[in-house]
């Protein structure tokens, strides 16, 4: 299978992949869209015509882009609570063309777990965005030719998908494990759906960002961020070379949701706005999708163990 390619590069922006896309008439959810990539998914896409829902933990975070784009509104979602979930997707009403699973969190330094018992990195990341679109899947349906993006990292390069304790409940925890697995889960559920859903006009992708300065990185240690070349001697936040500014980390998912070059394509992963290369994990890979992250089997053994949960 040949990779998708491009004409875009890793710097390109958001905004910049959708130049000359009329999005008028389309229903895009962008979760965590208040803030960091998913503000800058959601002002790229309501800037090309969307109607943008704003799927947040804090409405009130996104009023400045509601207020910039008519189109756009806010609603309430925490994906760490199921229930949270079901009554984000029982308001629901009429078709959805484009599902951005963006919200997340990363390497929380204790264990923590959600009121189902999934450790936490898991249930936000993955866990609540299947009920999402296990949730949504009649909109999506009627939409014809819907888009699901997951927003992964290139942390699913570091782990795969421990079936045998998912939850860490025999093995200690460990914050950057625990987000690899929750991230290759991620790039397992657009497998998944990709699988389930094409007969539904439903695609599905996965990608990563890159590495930006966000709020997501808040639990990472100085000594974490010194290593990444990320913190000075002083303390200060410095930005390497390979560091993206978040209009530039918000391209991808962008690209994959809405532009016409996507046509069609489901069930691959992305990064800096290409089709990755299907690798062997490994400490020290870095880049490419992980085999373990697209494997079909695992797949299907995970939709299989989440979908008792949210129903």
């Amino acid at each position: 299978m040949t990779p998708i390619t491009t004409p875009f590069g890793m710097r390109a922006t958001a905004a910049e992949v959708l130049d000359g896309v009329d999005l008028r008439g389309r229903r895009m959810i962008v979760t965590g869209g208040s803030s960091g990539l998913g503000l800058e998914t959601v002002r790229a896409l309501a800037g090309a015509g969307a109607e943008v829902t704003i799927a947040t933990r804090n409405p009130d975070a996104a009023g400045s882009v509601v207020d910039e784009f008519p189109g756009t509104r806010a609603a309430a979602l925490e994906l760490g609570d199921l229930d949270s979930v079901r009554a984000f997707c029982d308001s629901w009403d009429g078709p959805l063309h484009g599902l951005v699973a963006n919200a997340g969190v990363m390497m929380l330094p204790t264990r923590q777990v959600s009121a189902q018992g999934w450790e936490l990195q898991l249930a936000t990341n993955y866990l609540g965005h299947f009920a999402l679109a296990v949730g949504l899947h009649s909109a999506l349906r009627s939409a014809e030719d819907a888009r699901v993006v997951v927003v992964s990292s290139g942390a699913q390069l570091r782990a795969g998908f421990d079936f045998d304790d998912p939850q860490f409940e025999e093995r200690p925890y460990d914050p950057f494990v625990a987000y690899a697995q929750s991230k290759t889960a991620d790039v397992l559920l657009a497998v998944g759906i990709s699988r389930r859903w094409a007969g539904d006009g439903i695609t599905a992708n996965a990608c990563a960002p890159g590495w930006i300065h966000t709020n997501l990185a808040r639990h990472l240690d100085q000594a974490t961020l010194r290593a990444l070349g990320a913190l000075d001697e002083y303390g200060n936040l410095v930005t390497p070379d390979y560091y993206k500014t978040p209009a530039q980390g918000a391209a991808t998912s962008t690209l994959l949701v809405a532009s016409p070059l996507l046509d069609g394509v489901t069930g691959r992963y992305f990064e800096d706005n290409q089709e990755s290369e299907v690798v062997d994990g490994g400490p020290e890979v870095m880049a490419g999708v992980a085999k373990w992250s697209v494997d079909a089997e695992a797949a299907d053994r995970l939709w299989d163990y989440a979908l008792p949960v949210v129903r």
